[in-house]
C-alpha cells in the first residue's frame, strides 16, 4: 500500500467543491494521470480512501502517486476541455489512450498538370498537397472509390511523359479509367475530374450525389447532353460501388456506434463508423476492466476523438455515459456543429448497437481465448442486473427435500460462464427438521460465508462469488440478502424464477422481476445455471433419501440403531451387498458385534 495515502487524503479533503482538473504525479515528478471533476474534493478524495472498490488499474495508479496538483475552472465543460488539452500534451501512462493500430493515413494529391490522388502513411513529397491525417482503415478504400468513379488512372504511368506511347488498358474499356495515356481525355477535362474526386472525398458520398445530380439536371436543361451523360455515368459508378457494400441502415446518416463488452479482467471497446448509411470502418480496443461503466464509457469516447478522428453529427452508445451533455458540447466544439448522443432502446439503431456489442464480445473472447457467446452472455447479465462489474464467479443454490424430509442444498459454480464442477458443494440442512425453504437457504448461505472467513484465500470456499443466484423468487432473495449484508459482504443476490413449465422466465431482485427474453444469450446462461443447480440438488437429495430409507429399514432390526445402520451402509454401500455379506464379514466391521451380525442376517435372510 502507498505509505503516503493518509497525507494525500488529507490534502484531497482540503480541496474545494469546485470544477477542475487534477494532475497525479509520481516520485520523479512525472505526470501519470490527468482527470477532471465536477467537484474536485469529492472526486480526488475517492482515490485515497478504501482501495477495495477500485479497478486494478486505478489501484496500481494510486500506488505510484507521490503528489498531485490541480487547476480550478468555472464549469464542468471547461474542466473537460482543459483535461483533453493536458492529456494530449502529456500522454499520461494511466490515462486511456486509444491509439489507432493502423497508424495515421494521408491522402496525397500530386500537382497539376495530370495530378492524381494516393493513400499514404507519411508526407514524403514537398511538391504534393495532403488531406489528413486520418485514422482507421478506410483511407485506401476511399481513394480507390474516388478513382473508379471519376475514372482516374491507377497504373504507374507518368503524365504527360507517357501520353500516346501505349494503347489503353482494360480499365478504359470497362469504364474505370479515362485513359490519358492514349489521349482519350483533354488536360482540362482531366483536371476537372481530379477536382471532383477530391471534393467527393472531402464532402462524402451523399453530398457528392446531390451535387452531381444538380449539375446533371442543369446540363440537360442547357441541352448539353454530352456533359449530362458523363455525370449520369458518374452517378451509376457511385451506385455500383454502393451496391457492393453492405448497407446496414436505411437512413443516410453519418454516425459512430460505441459498445463495450466486459469480462472480469478486461474490456473491449468496439466502434463502428457509418457514413452515408454504410459501414465504412470498424475498430476495437482491449484494455483493463473498470468498475464504473458510465465513467469508463466517457473516458473511452474522449480518448477516441482525442486521437484526431473525425467527429460525426451523431454518437450512438450501448449505455449511459458520465456527463453526457458536457461530452456532447465538447464534441460539438471539435466538430464545429451540434453533436447528438443517444442510447437507443428499440428500432434500427438499437440493432446497430447489438451488432457492435456482439463484435466487441467476439473480439474480447478471442483475446481471452474464450467462446464469444459466454463473454456476451456475462456482459448482458451484468448490464441487466446493473452489476458493478461482469461476474467472473457465479454461485447458484437450490434446496431439495421430500415433504420436509432429507433437507439438502446443492451449490454449483460457474467461472467465466462455464461450470467448474470441482467447486460444486453439497449441504445437509442441520439447523432444523421439516419444510422451511427460506430457513434452509439462510442456513446454507451463513455456513458458506463463515467458511470463507475461515479459509479466505484458499481453494473451494476461500473464494467469494461475484454473484449469487438462488433458485426461487423474491422470497428467497429477501431471506438471504440480509444475511449477506449483516456479515459485511457486498455480493449481489438475485433469484431465478420459473414459469408454469419449469422454464426460466425472469430474474428476481428484492422487489421486482427482470424479464429475460429467450432470444438473448443471457437467457441461455441463466437457464443453464438454473437447470444445473436443480439437477445437482435433486441428485444429492435422491441419494440421501435412498440412504435414509435404507437406514430406516435397518433400524427396525433388533440392536441396530441409526448409528450402526449408518456404519453398515458406509461399509457396504447398499442393502443388497449387506444381504450378500456373510455373518463373519458383517461382524468384522468396527462397531458391529457378532450378535448384531446374526440379527441382520436373520432379518434380511440368506
Amino acid at each position: 500500500m502507498n505509505p503516503k495515502l493518509p497525507e494525500l487524503r488529507a490534502k484531497a479533503m482540503a480541496l474545494p467543491l469546485s470544477p477542475g482538473v487534477y494532475i497525479m504525479k509520481n516520485k520523479k515528478g512525472e505526470i501519470i494521470y490527468i482527470g477532471k471533476a465536477k467537484a474536485l474534493k469529492n472526486r480526488v478524495s475517492q482515490y485515497f480512501g478504501s482501495q477495495s472498490g477500485h479497478a486494478p488499474k486505478v489501484r496500481k495508479m494510486v500506488e505510484n502517486v507521490d503528489d498531485f496538483d490541480y487547476i480550478i475552472v468555472d464549469s464542468e465543460f471547461e474542466a473537460l476541455v482543459l483535461e483533453c488539452s493536458l492529456i494530449k500534451q502529456n500522454m499520461p501512462k494511466y490515462n486511456i489512450l486509444l491509439k489507432d493500430s493502423k497508424g495515421y493515413s494521408y491522402i496525397k494529391i500530386t500537382p497539376n498538370p495530370w495530378g492524381n490522388i494516393f493513400a499514404c502513411y507519411r508526407k514524403d513529397d514537398e511538391k504534393a498537397s495532403y488531406l489528413g491525417p486520418y485514422t482507421g482503415g478506410s483511407v485506401a478504400s476511399s481513394v480507390d472509390e474516388a478513382k473508379e468513379i471519376f475514372r482516374l488512372p491507377t497504373c504507374s504511368k507518368v503524365f504527360p511523359r507517357d501520353i500516346g506511347k501505349e494503347r489503353p488498358c482494360l480499365n478504359f474499356f470497362i469504364g474505370k479509367c479515362s485513359a490519358p495515356c492514349a489521349g482519350k481525355i483533354s488536360e482540362s477535362e482531366y483536371e476537372k475530374s481530379l477536382s471532383e474526386a477530391i471534393e467527393f472525398i472531402k464532402s462524402g458520398r451523399g453530398e457528392a450525389v446531390k451535387r452531381i445530380e444538380k449539375e446533371m439536371n442543369d446540363a440537360a436543361e442547357r441541352l448539353d447532353f454530352e456533359r449530362a451523360t458523363q455525370l449520369r455515368d458518374k452517378l451509376r459508378s457511385i451506385n455500383r460501388i454502393k451496391s457492393r457494400q453492405k448497407v446496414v441502415v436505411s437512413e443516410t446518416k453519418n454516425r459512430d456506434v460505441f459498445a463495450i463488452a466486459q469480462s472480469s479482467e478486461k474490456c473491449c471497446l468496439a466502434v463502428f463508423n457509418f457514413r452515408d448509411g454504410l459501414l465504412t470502418n470498424s475498430e476495437h480496443f482491449i484494455f483493463d476492466a473498470g468498475s464504473n461503466l458510465p465513467e469508463l464509457r466517457h473516458e473511452l469516447i474522449e480518448a477516441y476523438y482525442l486521437a484526431g478522428r473525425e467527429v460525426p453529427p451523431e454518437l450512438i452508445l450501448d449505455g449511459e455515459t458520465e456527463g453526457r451533455e458536457t461530452l456532447a458540447q465538447w464534441l460539438g466544439e471539435k466538430r464545429g456543429k451540434r453533436v447528438e448522443i443517444s442510447i437507443p432502446q428499440r428500432g434500427e439503431t438499437e440493432k446497430l448497437v447489438e451488432m457492435t456489442l456482439s463484435n466487441a464480445a467476439r473480439k474480447l473472447s478471442d483475446h481471452l481465448g474464450r467462446r464469444g457467446n459466454e463473454t456476451a452472455a456475462l456482459d448482458e447479465l451484468a448490464k441487466a442486473l446493473a452489476l458493478p462489474k461482469v461476474p467472473k464467479r457465479i454461485e447458484s443454490y437450490d434446496i431439495s427435500h421430500t415433504d420436509g424430509a432429507d433437507n439438502v442444498c446443492g451449490m454449483v459454480v460457474f467461472v467465466d460462464g462455464k461450470p467448474l464442477r470441482s467447486a460444486y458443494r453439497k449441504f445437509t440442512i442441520k439447523g432444523f427438521s421439516g419444510q422451511d425453504d427460506y430457513g434452509s437457504m439462510r442456513e446454507v448461505i451463513s455456513r458458506r460465508l463463515n467458511r470463507f472467513v475461515e479459509e479466505e484465500g484458499g481453494e473451494g470456499f476461500g473464494t467469494l462469488p461475484d454473484l449469487i443466484l438462488l433458485d426461487g423468487g423474491r422470497g428467497q432473495v429477501n431471506a438471504v440478502r440480509p444475511i449477506v449484508e449483516a456479515m459485511g459482504f457486498d455480493i449481489p443476490v438475485f433469484g431465478m424464477v420459473k414459469d408454469g413449465r419449469h422454464r426460466t422466465r425472469a430474474i428476481a431482485s428484492g422487489g421486482e422481476e427482470i424479464q429475460i427474453s429467450d432470444g438473448r444469450r443471457m437467457f441461455t446462461l441463466v437457464s443453464t445455471i438454473q437447470e444445473e443447480v436443480h439437477r445437482f440438488a435433486i441428485s444429492f437429495h435422491k441419494s440421501k433419501h435412498t440412504r435414509s430409507s435404507l437406514e430406516l429399514k435397518l433400524t427396525k432390526i433388533d440392536g441396530i440403531g441409526e448409528k450402526k445402520a449408518a456404519i453398515l451402509l458406509g461399509e457396504f454401500k447398499s442393502l443388497k451387498k449387506i444381504r450378500e455379506a456373510s455373518e463373519e464379514e458383517l461382524a468384522s466391521v468396527k462397531g458391529i458385534s457378532k450378535k448384531d451380525a446374526r440379527a441382520v442376517k436373520e432379518a434380511l435372510g440368506e
